[in-house]
Formats: C-alpha cells, structure tokens, sequence
C-alpha cells in the first residue's frame, strides 16, 4: 500500500534493545528521583527554618510539606504536555528533555537565598523551583515506563519495566546518604545554615550520566511495534479530524482514571508516611535524631533493589493481581504496628515495620504498576494517558499525605487535629482499603502484549 495511510513493517526488537531500553528507563528515573526526593529529605528537616522561620513548629511544617506538594500538583501537567509529545514523537525524545528540565531546576533550589536573606522572595523562588521539578518528573514515569514495557520480551513486562521502580530505590539511597553524609561531616547547625545545599547542587552531576546513557537507547515510537489491527485502528477517519492523544485517552478511558488513583493509594501512603512524615514526625515531635529515619530510608532503598525485581517475577508468572492485593493487605495490617513502635521509640520495632511497610507493602504494588498502569490504554495513548493518570494519582493520594499527616497529627492549639499517630495510622488503612478493592474488582481491559514488541523471553535468555 503507498500514500499517506500505508503502513510499515513492524519493528524487530532485538533483546539488546530491549536491554538498553530498560536500563534508560532504570538510570533516567535515579537521575529524576533523586532530584525529586531530596526535596523530601530537606522539607522533612530544614526548609521550616529556613524558609517559613516565622510559623509555629506544626504550621511551619505543613507550610514546608506544602511546597513539596505543589511539585505533585504540577505532575499532571507535566504528564500531560509530555504525554502529548511523547505519543506523537516517541518517548525517547521526550525523556532527553525532562532529565534535562528537572537537573536545572534541582541545581537552582540550591542556590535560592533563605528567608533571613530575601524575605518573601525565598519562598517564592522555592515553589516556582518546585514546579518546575514537579512538571519535569511529570513527563518522566509515563515515558520510562512506556519505554521499558514496548520494548519488553512477552511474559517478562513486570520485570523489565520494574527498573523503574528501582530507579526510585536508587534515588532513595542517594539522596538519604548524601543527606547523612552531609550531617555527619558538618554537623547540624552547619547542615541547615548552608549544608544541604549542596546535595541539589550534586544533581548536575547525575545529569550528566543520565543524559549519556538515555540517548544510546533505541528510538522506538509505538506505532513501530504495535500490532496491525492496532495500527489501523491508529489510522483517522477520512474527514474526521484527530483529537490529541489525552483527550482521546480521556474519552475511551474516563474509568482508567479513577482506577489509577486506587491503585497508588497504598502505594504513596506507606512510602511518604515512612520516609518523609516518619522523618519528621520522629525529628520535630519525638526529638529523636534525624539520622535514624535517614538510615532507614538508605536501607529501604537498598532493599527494593531486590524485592521490586523479585516480586515483578513473581507477578509475571504467577499474575498481577495477588501480587498486588497481598501488598495492600500488608498496608492495612502494618500501620498500627508502626506507629505504636515509633512512639513507644521502640527502635528495633520501628526498624521492622517500616521496612514491612515500604519493602513488602510498598514494593508488592508497585512492581506491577508499569504494565498495569499502562495497560488500561490502548498502545495509542499509553504515554499520554498512563502518564497523565498516574500524575494525576500522585497528586491526589501522594503529594499531600505529609501535610495531612501532619495536620492529622498536630496539636489543636498549633492548627493540626489533635488525633496524634493513631489518627495517621487510620489515614494508612484507608489508604490500604481503598486500594485493594479498586485491584480486587478491576477487569482486564487489554491483552498483556497489546501495543508491545514481539520478541520471546526464550531468545532473551538464550542469548
């Protein structure tokens, strides 16, 4: 067939692409997590000092964590704008530009002033920095994931997709033992005068790196590798003028949606209430040392380097479904556990039920996020509409689970609810409730190698 509508042979992925594409995606998302979870770390423990020095101890935290969220609230639209071009252009091209975005950004909140030296002017600067991070990372967990799952062999998507998953673990560690370095070598005071400046600065240095390795990785659009009933289905009605990529996703998907936001629930809920409200729950209320979450933190990244791989195996022979459902089980029954650790300042306890928090529950739901996620859309709009709905969700039920824990928990007489820990720990379960129902009652809605390459897991490991 010639002319405008003729099709192409689909493209062979070979298993060094696939490699490659899945290791882009593993080392774009520890460059991008990073940068996006330092800001975690340093709003747990300074940016209250020094940019809202003049709020009281609760409100001054929630204004703080209020910065981190606006990053989230930015998320969608970053996942929308990228998504749109990503469908359109491929992913590859796409993800240059939001590892490039989100550097810059990351490397300018260390150079803002603090408050005592600006005024308003530093808070300003800071959320304005902050959008930025948030409308970059946006763009990045909808491509990655795309990236890893298209090029994946069929009956290994969960494991080849779960490096981006790991590339949050990564970015776990490094920014959580740059933190600690940083504290350890200077000292507290130093450490929230000007120290922890210096891990944002740190992340040009990971651009760098990341840039390298992302632009070796194959440019493969879907419409390469989809399957041909697919791509006719791609093809627009003669006449009819085509709508953008996300409101077509919108359109034939509204529900999709709604399921992304319960599928995450668990997930944000155990990994925020751990390793950011945890930080400074146990810092600014229980007057415990801030590098003991901090540790915490590096060993669960540590760790999910191991289960998120593990249980995406898991979950691609053995189904997407229990996998996922016992995490959210463990969610709810670990909650309670946690906090009357935490505030008993059982140490050992603690140590346990936050690694059964984020390694087990944590890590059982997201290693099957990527191709679950991505395959509530047809391979036309999986950039645009899983990537949107994923930011979306994380807006939702992520970015402000710090300032509602918070809230939850604060002192009536400074703002917050007065419910202490046990009120957060209901806030978890809810969280866990919400999400196994949404997966318990979830149809498939696609094939699992709708829209992806077709090369065999045999030929993977033959070679």
């Amino acid at each position: 067939m010639t002319g405008a509508h003729a099709k192409t042979a689909p493209t062979e992925i070979t298993p060094q692409m696939a490699r490659r594409a899945a290791l882009g995606s593993f080392v774009g998302a520890v460059v991008e997590w990073y940068d996006f979870l330092i800001y975690t770390v340093v709003a747990a423990l300074v940016f209250n000092k020094q940019f809202f020095p003049e709020l009281n101890p609760t409100l001054g935290q929630i204004a703080a964590f209020a910065t981190f969220a606006v990053g989230f609230i930015f998320r969608p639209l970053g996942g929308a704008f990228f998504g749109h071009f990503g469908d359109k252009l491929g992913p590859k091209k796409v993800l240059v530009w939001t590892i490039v975005v989100m550097g810059t950004a990351t490397v300018l909140i260390g150079c803002i002033p603090s408050y005592h030296t600006i005024g308003i002017a530093a808070p300003i600067l800071l959320v304005g920095m902050r959008c930025v991070q948030g409308f970059a990372v946006g763009g990045e967990w909808g491509g990655a994931a795309l990236m890893a799952v298209s090029q994946a062999p069929k009956g290994r998507k969960a494991f080849y997709s779960s490096g981006v998953q790991m590339g949050y673990g990564i970015g776990l560690i490094l920014a959580n033992g740059l933190f600690l370095l940083v504290l350890t070598l200077l000292g507290n005071d130093a450490m929230i005068e000007w120290g922890w400046r210096i891990p944002f600065i740190f992340a040009g240095l990971l651009v760098a790196v990341g840039l390298w390795v992302r632009v070796g990785v194959a440019d493969i659009h879907h419409a390469d590798v989809a399957p041909a009933a697919l791509q006719e289905d791609d093809q627009p009605t003669p006449g009819k003028r085509a709508k953008a990529p996300l409101l077509e996703a919108i359109t034939k998907d509204p529900i999709a949606f709604f399921q992304i936001v319960g599928i995450r629930a668990v997930e944000m809920f155990t990994m925020f209430i751990v390793t950011t409200f945890g930080l400074a729950y146990s810092r600014n209320t229980l007057n415990w040392d801030a590098s003991e979450f901090l540790r915490i933190a590096i060993v669960i990244g540590a760790i999910s380097l191991v289960t998120i791989p593990t249980f995406a195996h898991l979950s691609d022979r053995f189904g997407r479904k229990p996998v996922y459902l016992t995490g959210a089980v463990i969610g709810g029954l670990g909650a309670f556990p946690f906090f009357n650790s935490l505030v008993a300042g059982n140490l050992l306890l603690t140590w346990v039920f936050a690694l059964i928090l984020v390694n087990l529950a944590h890590d059982l739901a997201v290693s099957v996020q990527q191709p679950l996620i991505t395959e509530l859309f047809g391979a036309k709009h999986q950039y645009s509409g899983a990537g949107f709905g994923y930011q979306v969700a994380a807006v939702l039920v992520g970015g402000f689970t710090p300032s509602i824990a918070t809230w939850i928990q604060g002192p009536q007489a400074e703002g917050g609810l007065g419910l202490g820990a046990p009120g957060v720990a209901w806030y978890v379960v809810l969280g866990a409730v919400v999400s196994f129902l949404t997966v318990f009652f979830m149809k498939p809605r696609l094939p699992e190698d709708l829209g992806t390459a077709n090369v065999s897991a045999d030929k993977i490991q033959a070679e």
